[in-house]
């Protein structure tokens, strides 16, 4: 367990983690009282839900009416009797729509597009995400004021200092990052001013699951020989695996990632829609085809759930006794399958996260030899004993952490903006910019595009489409670890300078260990930023107009270092010069393209 220190800060605040999870979401907080000891807790009861306890999550569903306004949320959208009115009024389902958020540059990102229903008409990602914000952090403010002595004093001095985390899947990047605070802010979490988005933290799942493990007291024993851990943190919609070794500091405990984090779209909604596809061949011909969908929502709430023996028949309970056809297996409302298939169903989830483990225990720069399973697909006790008689020969231990796992990254998200045990990631790909290099004769690849040289103002022959990596793949970063490259603006002095430097910001997503050039494997270069700095105050610096080396005007050189840290759970740039022999430096707005 960790022992935590009293709050040092000046006043009381609240830190809140909103978990909006494919298929389910929970909230877990802290209230920061100075002189006091933090403790995480969770909200346990929300409207309409059956079951009230610690492990308490609700249904990531929303429905709209024809004009798209919210009519139910959470537990609500699942109450008894419902159904009528969702039919008569036509109401609009809104589930598994987190998914809609994923990089476009995912893999089988396409694949997981066609098997996600629309979202409703007229509406974004980013609105329905705001709606469903906005209903969790009710829930947050009912459940406080009526569990806490004073609740709606504590409240009130609370509201306006509150420090919300969202975790996300860890393949999501900036651009899902600036959609996410784009949705906070819609949701009126927080004012869309600079000191309200500042006020909305990320981080990955995988390392809100680790900051889980730690607070339980789980890492100490497996890392006791200075081995590593992984964490695969399986979800509804994605299985996300990271890599962690600890280290010693001044501070105190201190983690590290060991290898790139992963994400895979193979949650156990993907188990469910194998199903689906199953029961849909099986029935097409019977009375009982129009009642896929029903047999698998059945299928999904109880079946799976319980799968643990593939010698076994399993049943989906759908229908009455009046139900029946012995030639498809059904029998008082009963299908009977066999074993063998539903293991089918699972296969593709667990072949990925074997092959997933397996490759980051071979990329990983310390030796793994545990692996915490945690999130709600965690909870199929099919899905640990597959990955245990296919891992543990190979010397992979195995642990399922008592104490609902299904909160892990609800309460990882508290104790990552508390503790913040996490100090170094590794990069999951190469980082840089496209740019025009000084042509060199001497080197073949320079040769291979002087057709495309150009000569500059200043007289400089150059090629185009060279890649200047900033960060390279797999660099372990450091929080406070700053890259920066330098690079020549140029310009013909015709007409005002402008007022704000842009650098496009690029990742490469291949296998090459030294890209240098974009116009090779285009496909693997995706945009990742914009750095935009203001330059008003740069410009005093740049002194008299330059003659153009053709005689053909005048022109203005701007020299400056793009610096990136990419060690935060986002990054952040800088923009600097030298004037008067003394470094400069401006602040940079990171701008992403959302659609990417």
């Amino acid at each position: 367990m960790v022992t935590r220190t009293p709050y040092n800060g000046p006043r009381r605040k609240l830190v809140l983690a909103l978990d909006v999870g494919t298929t389910f979401s929970g909230i877990s907080f802290c209230i920061l009282e100075p002189g006091q000891v933090p403790v995480i807790k969770g909200v346990t009861r929300f409207p309409a839900q059956e079951q009230v306890g610690g492990d308490s999550k609700i249904p990531t569903i929303i429905y709209y009416d024809q004009y798209g306004v919210v009519r139910a949320a959470g537990a609500e959208a699942l109450k008894e009797g419902l159904e009528d009115m969702i039919e008569d009024e036509g109401w609009t389902k809104a589930e598994w729509f987190k998914l809609h958020l994923r990089p476009k540059s995912a893999a089988n990102a396409c694949a997981v597009m066609q098997k996600l229903s629309p979202l409703p008409r007229n509406m974004t990602v980013v609105d329905v995400f705001a709606d469903f914000l906005r209903y969790l952090n009710k829930c947050a403010q009912t459940f406080i004021r009526e569990t806490h002595a004073n609740g709606d004093l504590l409240w009130k001095s609370v509201e306006k200092h509150i420090e919300f985390v969202l975790p996300h899947p860890n393949g999501w990047e900036g651009a899902q990052q600036a959609q996410l605070r784009n949705a906070a802010v819609r949701a009126g979490l927080v004012p869309d001013s600079n000191e309200g988005r500042s006020r909305v933290h990320f981080v990955t799942e995988g390392e809100a699951s680790l900051h889980f493990c730690i607070q339980r007291g789980l890492t100490t024993e497996a890392m006791k020989n200075g081995d590593g851990i992984l964490i695969v943190d399986a979800g509804g919609g994605t299985i996300d695996i990271s890599a962690y070794g600890q280290t010693s500091t001044s501070a105190g405990l201190s983690f590290q990632e060991v290898a790139p984090a992963q994400c895979y779209f193979e949650g156990s909604i993907f188990v469910t829609n194998y199903a689906r596809a199953f029961l849909s061949n099986l029935l097409k011909d019977s009375q009982f085809y129009d009642d896929v969908d029903y047999i698998a929502r059945c299928f999904d709430k109880t079946t799976k759930l319980r799968f643990r023996n593939s010698g076994e028949s399993q049943f989906i309970k759908f229908g009455s006794a009046r139900d029946k056809d012995p030639g498809l297996g059904i029998r008082s409302g009963q299908l009977r399958l066999k074993g063998t298939d539903v293991a089918k169903f699972f296969k593709p989830s667990i072949s990925c996260i074997i092959k997933c483990i397996l490759e980051q225990r071979r990329s990983a720069s310390k030796t793994i030899s545990t692996v915490f399973l945690v999130g709600g697909f965690a909870a199929s006790d099919w899905l640990l004993t597959q990955l245990k008689n296919s891992l543990e020969p190979k010397g992979i231990n195995f642990s399922r952490p008592d104490g609902h796992v299904n909160k892990a990254v609800a309460d990882g998200g508290v104790s990552f903006y508390i503790d913040h045990f996490v100090t170094a990631r590794v990069a999951k790909f190469a980082c840089g910019v496209d740019c025009s290099i000084p042509y060199i004769p001497a080197d073949f690849e320079h040769r291979q595009r002087y057709h495309a040289m150009w000569r500059d103002a200043a007289g400089i022959d150059r090629i185009p489409s060279a890649f200047d990596t900033i960060l390279p793949k797999d660099t372990q970063v450091e929080e406070r670890t700053e890259f920066r490259r330098s690079y020549d603006y140029t310009r013909k002095a015709h007409g005002d300078l402008p007022n704000q430097i842009s650098v496009d910001v690029l990742c490469y997503r291949g296998c090459s260990a030294n890209p240098r050039w974009t116009d090779q494997e285009t496909e693997m270069y995706t945009p990742l930023c914009t750095v935009v700095a203001d330059t008003r105050q740069f410009k005093t610096t740049l002194g008299t107009p330059r003659p153009a080396a053709d005689g053909s005007g005048w022109y203005y050189q701007m020299s400056f270092d793009v610096i990136l840290n990419f060690g935060l759970t986002e990054l952040t740039a800088q923009l600097c010069w030298e004037e008067d022999g003394m470094e400069i430096r401006s602040p940079a707005e990171v701008i992403y393209d959302c659609a990417l």
